[in-house]
């Protein structure tokens, strides 16, 4: 279980960090009030998380999740690019939390 509100922790992570972009300085008021219930919602779940799994697994699993998450609704929602170099770097993001998840 405590892996499953990990993950949805990183989902909300990448809520808030592409809600940022959509705050316009914490300008807006709908994008902003989203991106501060995402940041809540995000550290809640990662924090019960981290009762049962390791802090450094847990953290890094999370940031990864966020990092690959933010990247890929970049591409898709604000047109960044995505060049090859982009692309392999994320897919070391992801084999590396791979990794972290089966030796935890």
């Amino acid at each position: 279980m405590a892996w499953v509100l990990l993950f949805l922790a990183g989902l909300f992570e990448v809520g808030w960090a592409i809600g940022l972009k959509y705050t316009d300085g914490f300008t807006k008021l709908w994008p902003s009030i989203w991106t501060i219930l995402s940041m809540a919602a995000s550290v809640w779940l990662m924090a019960i998380a981290m009762k049962t799994l390791p802090m450094g697994t847990a953290y890094s699993v999370w940031v990864g999740i966020g990092a690959v998450g933010t990247v890929i609704f970049g591409i898709i929602l604000l047109g960044e690019p995505a060049n090859p170099g982009r692309l392999i770097s994320i897919s070391l993001i992801i084999l590396g939390v791979v990794g972290l998840k089966f030796s935890a």
